[in-house]
């Protein structure tokens, strides 16, 4: 499969990870079955399916806060040297990782750094409320980097847990006037959907600089969204295209947004325009 138009992957991640024991497996498995463990495989993927760019991420998943910050330099390698390629720099508001955090801020100057990227889903939470003061100030710091730099701060969201989405909107409201937040997984799961799309709407609307994409969406939650977008006029420059891979699957996430009964004006914004506007440098 090569799709027929231009394509922006805003949210992907590169790596190897590790087999794990999940859960209460017996024997340690690789779900995602594939993996990129350079920018040539990467890019080799990109060409596949006819990407025109996508923002790399450090792939993670298995239950070690630390494990992604060890990707940062194969993130950075990768976007030196393919120009397709933009990257995140992984960082993390646990007090546990402060050190690993504050190496990683040193390099949100390099070419090719467009966003930082951080979750809950290995500890923590993204409510302020919540915080205790050591948390506050990591936070404060990756804000203050992302704000200096002019780089999207990426949150994943859960339908539950420290990075359940209700804990996002507190966040956005903390600093999403300050800099540019991407929700991603528009909150995770059906309870997450439902609580995101109203919200969304309201966020955008109210001026806080909040995107998402609709990669793990299930049917109704991105066809929700797109539908109140177009209802409205409200978030045509806020929902990014993104596959979540090697997690997703790039044509089923790409044919989410390419089957919906939306216009192609919309459908163009989605797919390349918003994530080139936001990842131009």
């Amino acid at each position: 499969m090569k799709v027929n138009r231009k394509v922006f992957d805003a949210h992907t991640h590169i790596g190897e990870l590790p087999a794990y024991k999940f859960y209460d497996l017996k024997e340690p498995v690789k779900p995602t079955v594939i993996e990129y463990p350079s920018s040539k495989e990467y890019t080799k993927h990109m060409d596949e399916y006819g990407i025109g760019r996508a923002m790399v991420i450090s792939n993670y998943g298995v239950p070690d806060s630390g494990q992604p910050f060890t990707l940062n330099p194969l993130v950075i390698d990768s976007v030196h040297k393919a120009d397709r390629l933009v990257g995140a720099i992984w960082v993390s508001g646990m007090a546990k990782d402060k050190e690993r955090t504050e190496e990683a801020l040193k390099h949100v100057k390099e070419k090719g750094i467009v966003a930082l990227k951080a979750t809950c889903l290995l500890g923590g939470t993204y409510k302020p409320a919540d915080w205790d003061d050591t948390a506050r100030g990591i936070w404060n710091s990756i804000v203050d980097a992302a704000a200096a730099n002019d780089l999207v701060l990426h949150i994943h969201t859960s339908p539950g847990g420290g990075s359940d989405v209700g804990n996002a909107f507190e966040f956005v409201k903390e600093y999403g006037k300050r800099i540019k937040i991407h929700i991603v997984h528009m909150g995770g799961g059906v309870s997450g959907h439902i609580r995101l799309v109203p919200k969304f709407i309201d966020l955008v609307k109210e001026g806080y600089q909040v995107y998402t994409d609709t990669t793990w969406a299930i049917g109704f939650g991105s066809r929700w969204l797109l539908h109140e977008i177009e209802r409205t006029g409200i978030g045509t420059d806020n929902v990014l295209f993104a596959s979540d891979t090697p997690w997703g699957d790039f044509p089923s996430e790409y044919w989410k947004v390419e089957g919906a009964k939306i216009s192609e004006e919309l459908k163009n914004k989605i797919f390349w325009e918003n994530a080139q506007k936001l990842y131009s440098r």
